[in-house]
């Protein structure tokens, strides 16, 4: 802990019915890049706002440049130099970039006996705070409701910047990004250690931490497991520390007896991010889609699921043709969907795992207008002890929960309608890597004990490969690859993924 700028140690925080922080540790040095991990649940988003004035321990020390320091609120944690950025970004859309940037803190001008904003001072500022990070395509007067999240997030680390922060915490900075805004985001973070900004990089990506962090600190359950240097540790040993256990397999793909032909779309059209798609899933397997942002994978799903209603084409269940016009008419053909943003689409979060289990099949738990509270209670429980929801009861907030075990809510939800076809988009973003292991686990059985169909969509590669039976890629709203278990490589799926070559053209030729 040589040169730590700031250092928490014996940190205890409580809240009703859970000790969050237990004796832990974690320090930050001048100009370095230290990641905190563990599983969703271990205390690293307590950690950081205890770091940046959202909590105040009950007990611990925490020291700032050699000075004792207790924040009583996020301001005082600002004054101090400390700067957070959540996952959930801070900013307000109707105002500009530059409006962002300096909130709470504009220039001012007098003006007679009274003080106005310096607006010219302001944008000329913010351009340069800008420019310090090297962007320069940043219009400092547009609303930031106009961005997209990758120039919404660089407002909010410029915004830091304004701040004179020497501490800059991000919690899960790429879980929205695409590709080149992640590359432009390590770029910045290396840029700002350069420059002796200290970062608190939270992520559930491996990969990253190895990419950018110096040092790697894991909790677990509350406590302190350990502090390494990235140099000298492996993925395999952070996962070890973080789960307390090995996980020998990430993708436990139990062999399944492939049925009958549960959907089958043909023609498929809503352009532009659906076009002419034809294919088929059957009972007993996983049929994972594949393709960067913006190919059209999530859209074609919505498409089937009667968000997005076809303009033509054919949707068929068990062979018999079928109208999807709204989500409705799909759970009653035995579609279930877990969406992407599991958050906002697939939970309502304020309410309790009962009320959210039952909410696709309310009807079957009510009787005209009221509801069966024990009926949903009963349906709950069921899915807690199904899919090893780890909660108090049925009665807890969803909020309450885990990243992974929301996740297994939504999908106790549509399993609770009997479904023929799971639709499942991006299954595991956002969860720690012993609940990804987990869901992984509970897709296979459903697949080979109970004859589930899955279509699953993911921008994790591993995850396509690992869990597929068959693998679809998708590339600009159009299907141009099939392949197999066998045939499905790191290789050959992301050359379908960015070639220009039609993968099924070329394959039907080869075997004509």
């Amino acid at each position: 802990m040589n040169n730590a700028l700031m250092k928490l140690t014996e940190i205890n925080k409580y809240f009703p019915g859970v000790h969050a922080l237990k004796d832990a540790q974690f320090d930050v040095r001048r100009g370095e890049v230290h990641a905190l991990l563990g599983e969703n649940g271990a205390g690293k988003s307590t950690m950081i706002k205890i770091m940046s004035g959202v909590h105040k321990p009950d007990t611990g020390d925490m020291i700032l440049d050699g000075q004792s320091v207790s924040f009583n609120n996020p301001r005082e944690a600002q004054k101090a130099g400390i700067a957070t950025i959540y996952q959930e970004l801070g900013l307000y859309p109707e105002l500009s970039v530059a409006e962002n940037i300096f909130m709470g803190h504009f220039p001012m001008k007098n003006w007679g006996l009274f003080q106005t904003v310096d607006w010219d001072t302001m944008e000329t500022r913010a351009e340069e705070l800008l420019a310090e990070l090297n962007i320069y395509n940043l219009d400092v007067g547009a609303k930031v409701g106009t961005l997209n999240v990758g120039n919404r997030q660089r407002v909010e680390i410029a915004k830091a910047l304004s701040l004179d922060a020497q501490i800059l915490i991000m919690d899960e900075p790429t879980a929205a990004l695409t590709e080149s805004d992640v590359e432009q985001l390590f770029s910045i973070v290396r840029l700002l250690r350069e420059r002796g900004v200290s970062i608190v990089y939270i992520s559930h990506r491996l990969n990253e931490v190895f990419e950018l962090a110096d040092r790697v600190t894991v909790l677990r359950d509350g406590q302190y497991i350990g502090t390494q240097d990235v140099a000298d540790t492996t993925e395999a040993d952070l996962i070890s520390m973080m789960v307390g256990r090995t996980i020998d397999n990430l993708f436990p793909k139990q062999e399944s007896e492939k049925g009958d032909v549960v959907l089958e779309v043909r023609d498929l059209h809503r352009p532009p991010l659906t076009n002419h798609i034809s294919f088929k899933v059957h009972t007993g397997e996983i049929v994972g889609i594949a393709g960067l942002v913006g190919s059209g994978r999530s859209e074609t799903a919505q498409v089937i699921f009667g968000v997005l209603p076809a303009e033509s084409g054919e949707i068929l269940i068990n062979g018999q043709k079928v109208t999807i016009h709204h989500p409705s008419e799909a759970v009653k053909h035995g579609i279930g969907y877990v969406p992407e943003d599991r958050g906002h689409q697939g939970l309502v979060r304020e309410m309790t795992i009962r009320e959210n289990t039952s909410m696709a099949v309310l009807d079957s738990v009510s009787m005209n207008t009221f509801i069966n509270r024990a009926k949903e209670r009963i349906l709950a429980n069921e899915s807690i002890d199904q899919l090893s929801i780890r909660a108090t009861g049925s009665e807890q907030i969803v909020n309450k929960l885990s990243g992974g075990n929301q996740q297994k809510v939504v999908v106790s939800k549509w399993l609770a309608s009997n479904p023929k076809l799971l639709i499942m988009d991006e299954p595991t973003r956002g969860v720690d890597v012993g609940a990804k292991s987990e869901i992984h686990r509970l897709m296979s059985q459903l697949v080979a004990e109970e004859g589930l169909a899955i279509l699953m969509i993911s921008s994790e590669l591993p995850e396509v490969l690992g869990m597929s039976d068959r693998v679809l890629v998708m590339r600009e709203g159009h299907l141009v690859g099939e392949f197999t278990r066998e045939e499905a490589t790191q290789e050959t799926v992301a050359t379908a993924m960015m070639s220009e070559v039609n993968h099924n053209e070329r394959k039907q030729a080869h075997d004509s």
